[in-house]
């Protein structure tokens, strides 16, 4: 995972458009702020970066024992046939929507907000988008899977959520949310009419490197 402690962009100017991250099991939203540095190019000067912490709780992988964590997890590694605690993943889900909903509150448009994750918040990331009930800017997720059960899931995804781009990438090496977990969310979101562009990365273990933010930038771009 990328560390550092850099300010978001839109400091000194009006904001139009708005990144909220969310982070990974144990980590924090502060300890990713150094993502914005990788996107200082003028396209980006009207950009906030919002970068939310996950509230410490007990998680089942980790004994029961508190750690920052967006919901709980039976077990790691993921795999595609990994249980999930639904109720905790809506109600993780929830929180990210009043997240958004303050944005839009404050004159962002919703379809100008992008929603991005890694790990455990890429999976939350994905389904707060595809359960959200307006268009949003795109969906980023690194390293995420299905955290819903996939037929349930399908049949909530909202018809303005089908309009969101989706973007997934996902290391080959990885042994913390094993590849074939997240090999199996663009199908899933096909059969779902939802568009993913779906990247695998040679060699890389569970966190991002600077080949996947550079195709973030790129299809960011693609989109303002």
């Amino acid at each position: 995972m990328y560390l550092g402690r850099c300010c978001g962009r839109g400091s000194f100017m009006a904001a139009s458009r708005v990144v909220i991250w969310l982070h990974g099991l144990g980590d924090s939203g502060p300890a990713n702020q150094g993502i914005a540095s990788f996107f200082t190019s003028p396209e980006f000067a009207d950009f906030k970066w919002r970068f939310p912490s996950a509230p410490n709780q007990p998680v089942s992988c980790n004994g029961r024992m508190r750690m920052p964590s967006w919901f709980d997890l039976p077990e790691i590694p993921i795999v595609p046939e990994s249980p999930n605690v639904e109720e905790d993943v809506l109600k993780a889900v929830r929180s990210v929507h009043e997240m958004i909903d303050r944005e839009v509150a404050a004159g962002i448009s919703a379809d100008c907000i992008f929603l991005c994750g890694f790990s455990q918040g890429g999976a939350l990331a994905l389904a707060s988008s595809m359960l959200y009930p307006k268009t949003l800017a795109g969906a980023a997720v690194f390293s995420g899977w299905v955290a819903l059960d996939k037929e349930s899931f399908a049949a909530k995804i909202t018809s303005a959520a089908k309009q969101t781009p989706v973007l997934w990438q996902h290391g080959l090496d990885d042994k913390v949310v094993e590849f074939s977990a997240g090999q199996a969310g663009p199908p899933f979101l096909a059969r779902a009419d939802v568009k993913c562009e779906f990247q695998a990365i040679p060699d890389l273990v569970h966190s991002i490197d600077a080949e996947e933010l550079s195709t973030l930038k790129r299809w960011m771009k693609e989109r303002l």
